[in-house]
């Protein structure tokens, strides 16, 4: 057993699941990512298999039919999936945060709809705050939901769906016109059911094709374009409008937890692939691993990887516990996306010329690590949130 990252204090349960994942990871994942990443490919066979694991309903109540486990659990999942290959843990991390979102904010009427669904992985979640000219302005949202007779017409376009052709339930942050000064009060989510696909999917809505990416391939990512596109006030996420904002910042924090798992299953792999390949590879008479220019870059990599863990499981045990943690969710996420990078590049180092080559799996993690410290908000988002929370905890009273 490895001794990095691990996790003191699980419980039997928890111990039992992770088992069961590293083994799926190790034996239908990691085999079979290099030839999917490289044909940009839909790994079905593996999402069928998290399905059969009950994978989907990881952190649903039990009530619907879930697992009922905790956010830590969750990122401890994710951080091991991450480690085989990101995109997979792509596909399930838009769905937990939209499950999220309905466990802690959706009526009744919507939890019984479509949690049960949910868990069984026949319902499968996206969610989409951003925009072609947004950024990381939200409160600019320029797609707008306008009240009628009937219910709510959307027009506009949003970007940057993950799973948005192989999702069918998509919760949407839109402009709704309720009066408030501050923009952020006149944000509005919408729980927009679809079919899978692309082109016109509904009347009024269009899923264009994949966008093409550097890295973070296998996964769709997709634009979502509204035109006169009609829909049920019943479908307002908590049953009252103009409180999207809050329901998103409450799914966007489980999301950072997520990133942060999601950089160190990847940081855990390049070292796992660098340790590996420096004792193999033999330089001078002896291998390189011995060199004392390796053996500290092995040094320093461990350590990265063990704070960004260590960082992670502490943001995803407060947020379990009920606290507040959008500092320590962003901590999180910086550090172990900034660290992601460094170590998967000190092993793509490690590994010389070879790193180069697409035969070698470290190719595809330099090609992935960069989208990490993007996604879910910049590292220079992190440090705006982290500041303004320290500002209001150490508050100067002079």
């Amino acid at each position: 057993m490895a001794r990095l990252a691990q996790t003191a204090g699980l419980t039997d349960i928890q111990e039992e699941i992770l088992a069961t994942v590293r083994t799926f990871v190790d034996k239908e994942i990691i085999p079979h990512a290099q030839t999917l990443e490289h044909g940009d490919t839909y790994p079905a066979d593996i999402v069928d298999g998290m399905k059969e694991m009950g994978l989907f309903g990881l952190t649903i109540p039990e009530e619907f039919g879930g697992l009922g486990e905790s956010l830590l659990t969750y990122a401890l999942v994710v951080e091991q999936i991450a480690r085989g290959w990101m995109s997979v843990s792509g596909v399930i991390n838009t769905h937990f945060i939209v499950a999220h979102m309905l466990k802690q904010h959706g009526t009744p009427e919507q939890k019984q709809k479509y949690l049960p669904r949910m868990a069984a992985g026949e319902v499968r979640g996206s969610f989409s705050m951003s925009e072609p000219e947004l950024g990381s302005d939200v409160a600019a949202i320029r797609t707008k939901a306008v009240k009628g007779s009937s219910g709510y017409t959307i027009n506009g376009q949003k970007m940057w769906l993950t799973n948005g052709g192989t999702s069918n339930l998509t919760a949407v942050l839109v402009k709704t016109d309720e009066g408030a000064e501050k923009p952020h009060q006149n944000l509005t989510t919408f729980l927009v059911e679809k079919p899978e696909g692309y082109g016109e999917v509904l009347p009024g809505l269009t899923i264009p094709g994949k966008i093409d990416k550097m890295g973070y391939k296998g996964v769709d990512t997709t634009e979502m374009v509204f035109d006169g596109f009609e829909i049920s006030a019943d479908q307002i996420l908590g049953g009252a409008s103009g409180q999207g904002f809050r329901h998103m910042m409450d799914g966007v924090e489980v999301g950072r937890v997520n990133v942060a798992a999601r950089a160190c299953g990847i940081a855990i792999r390049a070292f796992e692939l660098a340790i590996e390949y420096s004792q193999q590879r033999r330089t001078f008479g002896k291998a390189i691993a011995e060199h004392q220019a390796i053996a500290f870059k092995l040094a320093e990599m461990a350590t990265k990887v063990e704070a960004a863990h260590l960082m992670m499981v502490n943001a995803a045990r407060l947020k379990d516990s009920g606290q507040r943690n959008d500092v320590e969710a962003g901590m999180a996420k910086l550090l172990a996306s900034e660290y992601c990078a460094e170590v998967t590049q000190e092993a793509f180092r490690i590994h010389g010329g070879y790193g180069y080559s697409k035969e070698y799996e470290i190719e595809r993690l330099m090609r992935e690590a960069p989208f990490l410290l993007i996604g879910e908000g910049t590292s220079e988002i992190q440090k705006t949130i982290i500041s303004r929370g320290l500002l209001r905890d150490y508050r100067s009273r002079g």
